[in-house]
């Protein structure tokens, strides 16, 4: 299977030898930053596009088709118009703040972003606490929400920021106890080698029983996470406009926006690492002629492919179910979830015992 460390190591000593290696690593976190960035804004605009189509498609409309064939420049035109509007100045706001706030939502997602393994060696960063650094880097939007919140000098910003920063406080636990169950089983927290340990088995398939448990309690987790509806109490239109981010327009407005689309798929890309093998082919046992067929497909398409699965099913279950009620959102957590990835654990730990 191709190792995109092969490429990294060329660039890297192609490099060196016209500078010195300082100036060469300062070239080259300028370019994954760059990188990163250019990715980070394509997939957003792709994201925005599918679920554009998905909801048009289950309320039996046609969704974007005027800009482009089918639409597909519809969400460029829309990125465009949204750095051109104005900056509507707020009054009595904290604007150091309500700044600031935009950029703490931005950072902590391309932050996670680069952390995903999207093929072998294509990845900005491989800690060997990579589960860790996902959880503590991604809890950081949490702090722009609540910023965001009271920085805007309004009640509905304010009542928003609150049950984001309740709601995404307590599904944190679930979604860490989730992935603690894969750590268990494959007992390391550096996605790279998680990903190896899945070559000829997903953990979805190894971990038997409590492998799917924790898989379907992490996207349940995940979405409330992402403030996606039914778990969608932020940002409730019919009750406090558009939550938290009512007062921010033009770019500001646009890092908000940006940054819940990728937060939706860098949920589902983290589902795909940690449970369905990330970029690792699918391989039965005994049938060689389908594992080696399987070897063929580039391994950064089963990793987007195994992705884009998991964000349709957001988007699925965005469209079909109603909103809850706060109280309901979070007595779903804390009364049925969490005591759910309790119990799995200890039903993984007992798997891993017994081998």
């Amino acid at each position: 299977m191709f190792s995109f460390s092969i490429v990294t190591q060329w660039i890297d000593e192609f490099l060196r030898q016209y500078m010195c290696s300082g100036l060469a690593l300062l070239v080259e976190c300028i370019l994954i930053g760059f990188l990163l960035l250019a990715a980070y804004a394509v997939f957003a605009l792709i994201l925005i596009y599918m679920e554009r189509r998905v909801c048009a498609f289950m309320q039996c409309r046609l969704g974007p088709n005027r800009v482009g064939p089918f639409g597909i420049f519809q969400t460029v035109a829309d990125m465009i118009k949204i750095l051109l509007k104005e900056l509507i100045h707020i009054d009595r706001a904290d604007h150091f703040l309500f700044r600031l706030a935009a950029f703490f939502v931005l950072v902590a997602s391309v932050g996670t972003f680069g952390a995903l393994p999207f093929a072998k060696g294509l990845q900005a960063v491989d800690f060997n606490i990579g589960v860790f650094y996902l959880l503590a880097i991604s809890s950081l939007g949490v702090v722009g929400i609540l910023l965001a919140g009271w920085s805007s000098n309004s009640k509905y910003t304010m009542i928003g920021a609150m049950r984001s920063g309740a709601q995404l406080i307590s599904y944190e636990l679930s979604c860490g106890l989730s992935l603690l169950a894969v750590v268990a089983l494959s007992g390391t927290m550096q996605l790279s080698e998680i990903v190896a340990l899945q070559a000829d088995s997903w953990f979805i398939f190894q971990g038997h029983v409590p492998a799917v448990i924790a898989f379907f309690c992490y996207l349940i987790a995940g979405h409330a996470e992402t403030n996606r509806g039914p778990f969608d109490l932020p940002e409730a239109e019919s009750e406090l406009t558009a939550g938290y981010h009512t007062e921010y327009s033009g770019i500001q407005f646009g890092f908000f926006y940006l940054a819940e689309y990728m937060n939706m798929f860098i949920v589902a890309a983290i589902a795909a690492t940690m449970f369905l093998g990330g970029w690792m082919p699918l391989h039965i046992p005994g049938w060689e002629a389908f594992n080696h067929a399987m070897d063929y497909i580039p391994p950064a398409l089963w990793f987007l492919g195994k992705t884009f699965l998991c964000v349709f099913f957001a988007l699925w279950v965005r469209w079909s179910f109603p909103r809850l009620r706060i109280d309901q959102l979070l007595k779903f957590e804390w009364k049925i979830l969490m005591p759910i990835c309790l119990i799995n654990i200890l039903l993984m730990a007992v798997c891993v015992a017994l081998r």
